[in-house]
């Protein structure tokens, strides 16, 4: 098995992670078309999990031009996104392996700040690598 970072070649692989449901299949072209040119500009930082040539997991983080928040200089700040694990390949660490990753790349560029969204099932994962759930975030859509 092998753990490569994405290149914007992978961009259509990683817009299928991030909607793999029938269901987003419209969604896939704009993503690819975005996260392509983020990987370029080092916006999107991303890792793949191959077997046999075959990629059977992913990982990235979107880094975010924050600006420097009361107590921490540091402008930026990342968001874990698109962790996939083809289901038949699940429970065998590789979730864990790739966001290992995503965090050990932020950490190289001085990011501190990390955030996530999590499923029920994947709690005990982030858990794990030390994320903690906050009761803070709250979202509006505007008109």
């Amino acid at each position: 098995m092998t753990l490569r970072p994405v290149t914007p070649t992978d961009a259509a692989t990683v817009a299928a992670h991030r909607f793999p449901d029938a269901r987003d299949f419209p969604e896939r072209p704009v993503y690819a078309t975005w996260v392509a040119g983020a990987i370029r500009d080092g916006r999107y930082l991303g890792f793949l999990r191959e077997d046999g040539g075959e990629v059977i997991a992913g990982a990235g983080v979107t880094l975010l031009h924050w600006g420097p928040t009361r107590g921490d200089p540091q402008p930026w700040r990342a968001r874990v996104v698109n962790v996939w694990t083809h289901p038949d390949c699940r429970r065998a660490g590789h979730a864990r392996t790739l966001v290992t990753a995503c965090l050990d790349a932020v950490r190289s560029r001085g990011i501190t700040r990390v955030s996530l969204g999590s499923s029920d099932m994947a709690r005990p994962l982030y858990e794990a690598l030390g994320f903690t759930a906050s009761a803070h975030e709250m979202t509006r859509v505007l008109d």
